[in-house]
């Protein structure tokens, strides 16, 4: 039999998410963001439960196939675009729309015999420093794509560093946006899941949603989202294997980074860093145990992780434990160890077996 450890998919609540981000922004179609194999969800088990989304985004031509062999017929945006000149074909080939961030690529549009015209994202760099066009150069790059033969639709395309903060800090960058593409009549695609919840004027022709879309929050706080009724996508489970009882002054796990001050009921539970749970996870991080809000003790190993059962007195060898989900949102848990849900969601490792609940 294998380790008790599980993760678990649940695509009723991934389609009702979808359904919940759609009521947002009701004149918007909607990019569905299943980059990273669906945020760690698994992209074959998800792409069903997205069927009505306007369209997929991802970043790898692998995930980009994988759909198109499917069935899909929505369009599929690569949302970094494409990175050598030889990639175009796969492009054409399998329909998909791509990203333009950089000169180099506008050379080998112009360059490439296409059989049918490309749809392309004009990236706006609004400040994120990461990808696309400087504002002051998007009409000229516009200009210049609208006149190539390989290339169809042109829609703008930005991303926000701060949607997820205070909505002051979007007034500069829409101001910006703004000043650039006056002159410039094409869809506009601006709006990632924390704009799409919180700044609906940023919502346009095209919204992308991502991490909203599995039941996390784009400002890695849980309380953020409740207001929306977005339900958690995915569930790491396991159980108890273990319990130790150990008295007053006694060091658990490597390192004794936790030292007991009382007598207390450890149980070891088969989740570690190697199943993905965060090793920096401190002490009192909170863990669901047979029914009862506990809470982590000692360092976090490569293959277990102890919790106090003190005052769990039902809970024995075999209980169930809930690392994340209905009960405890991957964002409580991120929070605790400095981190985002995201890096969670998608840190979970291939040793662990994932079940599809529908």
């Amino acid at each position: 039999m294998s380790r008790p450890i599980r993760a678990t998919v649940n695509t009723t609540a991934l389609s009702h998410n979808l359904r919940t981000v759609k009521a947002l922004a009701p004149a918007s179609k909607v990019w569905s963001v299943v980059k990273a194999n669906a945020y760690g969800h698994g992209l074959s088990r998800c792409y069903e439960a997205l069927a009505f989304t306007d369209g997929f985004a991802l970043l790898n031509y692998e995930e980009a196939i994988l759909l198109r062999e499917a069935g899909i017929t929505q369009p599929i945006l690569l949302l970094e675009g494409f990175f050598k000149p030889n990639d175009l074909p796969l492009i054409d080939a399998y329909q998909l729309t791509t990203a333009v961030h950089s000169e180099w690529q506008l050379q080998a549009l112009a360059n490439f015999p296409a059989k049918k015209p490309i749809a392309v994202y004009l990236k706006i760099n609004n400040g994120m420093n990461r990808l696309g066009f400087s504002p002051d150069e998007v009409l000229t790059i516009w200009q210049r794509l609208k006149v190539l033969p390989s290339v169809g639709e042109v829609t703008l395309m930005s991303h926000f560093a701060r949607a997820d903060e205070n909505s002051i800090f979007l007034r500069e960058p829409l101001q910006r946006l703004a000043q650039a593409t006056t002159a410039i009549s094409a869809p506009r695609c601006y709006a990632n899941s924390a704009a799409t919840l919180w700044h609906p004027d940023t919502h346009h022709q095209w919204i992308r949603p991502g991490v909203v879309l599995y039941g996390a929050s784009p400002s890695g706080r849980a309380v953020d989202i409740e207001p929306y009724n977005l339900r958690p996508v995915m569930g790491l489970h396991s159980e108890i294997i273990a319990i130790q009882q150990v008295t007053a002054g006694e060091g658990i796990g490597y390192g004794h980074r936790y030292t007991t001050t009382a007598p207390q009921r450890i149980g070891i539970i088969a989740c570690g860093y190697a199943d993905g749970y965060p090793r920096h996870a401190p002490s009192g991080t909170p863990v669901w145990v047979a029914g009862k809000l506990c809470k982590t003790v000692g360092t976090v190993s490569m293959d277990m992780l102890m919790v106090d059962l003190t005052n769990c007195p039902e809970a024995n060898i075999g209980s169930d434990v809930e690392l994340w989900g209905a009960q405890l949102p991957v964002d409580t848990i991120a929070e605790a160890a400095g981190t985002v849900g995201y890096e969670l969601l998608t840190a979970v490792t291939q040793r662990v077996p994932f079940t599809t609940l529908t």
